[in-house]
């Protein structure tokens, strides 16, 4: 499964944005240096972009700047966790998680009351993939062990969890700065979910 690339030429026609602003974004960490992809072509080097994750995070960018600041944008699109804590109450409150997935959270890992930005990510997640039916409690759970040990490269990395599914059975991954797929012949890709805009997402309910 490979990811459709967009020339930097073409990015530019169809965001309506300079090539000043769009490097300006790259030095304010707005747009991470793993999107920029450098590919020989037969007029020489050429810059080229993840077409759906680059445009949409253009649209983030015009749409909220109006009201925070690159700074603050730069802030809430870092993967880096922030020293952020709720109290388990409060984030069903606010609907970052229902009471049921709450409960399984609390249950299979075991933690304390308190929630740092990396556990609420954690339950984000969980909370998007069982409300969108994409997994049972059984594979919610190998999601958890898999992002619990991981949480250097989640903390550091851009990072998709895949979900695969063959002869009924579920495998979990977490993907580190991947751009191409390759799955056995016969495996379903059951969902992919990139952690980057899961943490954006959870964010901007939070801000």
């Amino acid at each position: 499964m490979s990811e459709e690339l967009i020339s930097k030429k073409d990015l530019l026609e169809l965001a309506g944005i300079s090539y000043g602003q769009l490097y300006r974004w790259k030095r304010k960490d707005l747009i991470p240096e793993e999107w920029f992809v450098r590919k020989s072509t037969f007029t020489g080097q050429e810059t080229f972009f993840p077409k759906e994750k680059i445009l949409e995070r253009i649209i983030k960018i015009q749409t909220m700047k109006e009201n925070l600041s690159l700074d603050e944008l730069a802030d809430m699109f870092s993967p880096n966790i922030k020293n952020m804590e709720f109290e388990k109450d409060e984030l069903i409150k606010r609907n970052i998680v229902s009471t049921t997935v709450m409960n399984f959270y609390m249950e299979n890992e075991k933690g304390g009351q308190k929630f740092n930005i990396l556990r609420m990510l954690e339950i984000f997640v969980l909370e998007k993939l069982l409300q969108s039916g994409d997994i049972n409690l059984d594979e919610a759970k190998t999601v958890l062990e898999v992002l619990k040990a991981n949480t250097q490269s989640i903390q550091q990395k851009s990072c998709d969890i895949l979900i695969t599914r063959k002869l009924g059975v579920s495998s979990c991954f977490l993907l580190v700065n991947a751009e191409d797929i390759y799955v056995e012949k016969g495996t379903k890709i059951v969902s992919q979910v990139s952690l980057m805009t899961s943490m954006e997402e959870l964010k901007a309910k939070l801000l």
